[in-house]
């Protein structure tokens, strides 16, 4: 198995054609809580913390997928959201 590249751009071997063509890497957000999680209920806290947002101001970097887009809908008055 061929060794994955980490640049953004990567290529990638097509079995049927032969060639290489070029694979872009997904769309990343970066997500910040700028809301304290005191006082909310509990999934909202709980879907804070599975985004890896423990304290105000702490900022991670997750893949555009629907999954996390789902989890930020869900404590979108916390958080702010960035697309990098």
């Amino acid at each position: 198995m061929e060794r994955l590249m980490r640049n953004p751009v990567e290529r990638i071997q097509n079995p049927q054609s032969g060639e290489s063509p070029v694979r872009q890497e997904t769309k990343q957000l970066r997500v910040t809580l700028v809301r304290s999680v005191i006082d909310q209920k509990p999934n909202a806290k709980r879907t804070a913390r599975a985004l890896g947002l423990r304290r105000i101001g702490v900022s991670r970097v997750h893949a555009d997928d629907p999954v996390i887009r789902g989890m930020i809908f869900k404590v979108k008055h916390l958080v702010k959201v960035e697309e990098l």
